[in-house]
């Protein structure tokens, strides 16, 4: 029963951050240049979540350009500006990821 409530609890907990400004701001008229703005939000914190992932893989965290996380997002950051088709960025990162790792 404890762990019930124990996940129950964490849910609330992770749920109401998003939650209260959701109802907030269905409320509010946002400046124009807010919304712009907001929109380049989850693009941001991706980046910030992956670019350490590329460019620090490993325990060590040590900054390695020359290994197969960071060789492998390069062809993929082209094909994904190129095509901007999932599929096929995914197909190429994983490929050339693959590829990278043979190599190296």
């Amino acid at each position: 029963m404890e762990y019930i409530l124990l996940i129950l609890g964490m849910g609330i907990l992770t749920y109401l951050p998003r939650l209260i400004p959701l109802f907030l701001l269905t409320k509010l008229q946002l400046p124009p240049w807010l919304e712009e703005g907001l929109d380049f939000l989850p693009a941001a914190i991706l980046g910030a979540l992956v670019l350490p992932l590329i460019i620090m893989p490993g325990d060590a965290r040590e900054i390695s350009l020359v290994q197969p996380h960071f060789l492998a997002a390069i062809p993929t950051i082209i094909i994904a500006l190129a095509t901007r088709s999932l599929a096929v960025t995914v197909l190429v990162g994983m490929g050339s990821f693959w590829l990278w790792q043979q190599i190296l």
